[in-house]
């Protein structure tokens, strides 16, 4: 396994566990010095099922795999709204 910064993966291309894309990785949220989240800018055909949001905070649990690219849980689509928290569009 190899490690990889929080720098190298800012910006990766985020899909779902089934192939859908959901969009790129904007920051992560630290807690603990742990990652806790991700901040993802919504994009494709995913900004229609969160209500036109421009962006989400998906937590490092529906994260399935890290490399060129992110792979989440699909569960961690807006059929769950507990588990994805809107982000306020100024800080995006």
């Amino acid at each position: 396994m190899r490690i990889r910064k929080i720098s190298e993966v800012i910006g990766s291309k985020v899909y779902t566990d089934s192939g859908d894309y959901f969009g790129e990785i904007e920051e992560a949220n630290l807690h603990e010095n742990k990652v806790d989240g991700w901040r993802i800018k919504v994009g494709g055909s995913i900004v229609s099922l969160i209500g036109g949001a421009r962006g989400v905070i998906i937590p490092h649990q529906f994260v399935k795999a890290i490399s060129d690219i992110f792979i989440i849980n699909k569960t961690a689509l807006p059929s769950s709204e507990s588990s994805i928290e809107e982000v306020p569009e100024d800080l995006i």
